[in-house]
């Protein structure tokens, strides 16, 4: 099975997005796009308080009439977030994935955050896993 500190370890992209709770929804928006990314962690100096994704942006900023350009991160920002540690794997975030209906995991040892995985970023290894035990399958079959 694989672990979440190999997923971690595995990602293309190792670059942390963050931003602060006095940020506001545009700058968080514009992170987004830029780093073509649906979620945001939510810092306070090495703490992390919140998370911030598309959807948040959708049922807390536009459908209660709030304004990208003023309204802060904090006032937004998923506050009850669900995490995962490098010893847990693939299984332990598809049960929280299910389970909490959330898109995005931070992944932290101890206080220290060290990065964050998506539903892509499991689904993409699982099928690569997949993929590895077809082909081990069809040269045991073949004999090749």
């Amino acid at each position: 099975m694989i672990s979440v500190k190999q997923l971690l370890s595995g990602k293309k992209n190792q670059t942390m997005h963050t931003l602060r709770p006095e940020n506001t929804v545009i700058e968080a928006l514009d992170l987004m796009l830029r780093a073509n990314i649906g979620a945001v962690m939510i810092m306070d100096g090495d703490r992390l308080v919140g998370l911030f994704s598309e959807r948040d942006y959708t049922r807390k900023g536009i459908l209660q009439g709030r304004k990208a350009k003023s309204t802060p991160l904090s006032e937004v920002m998923l506050t009850d977030v669900h995490v995962v540690t490098p010893d847990m794997d693939i299984d332990d975030c598809m049960a929280l994935f299910t389970d909490k209906f959330t898109r995005h995991l931070p992944v932290v040892d101890g206080d220290e955050v060290l990065g964050m995985l998506s539903i892509g970023d499991i689904v993409s290894a699982i099928m690569k896993e997949q993929k590895t035990h077809i082909r081990f399958l069809e040269r045991y079959i073949t004999g090749g």
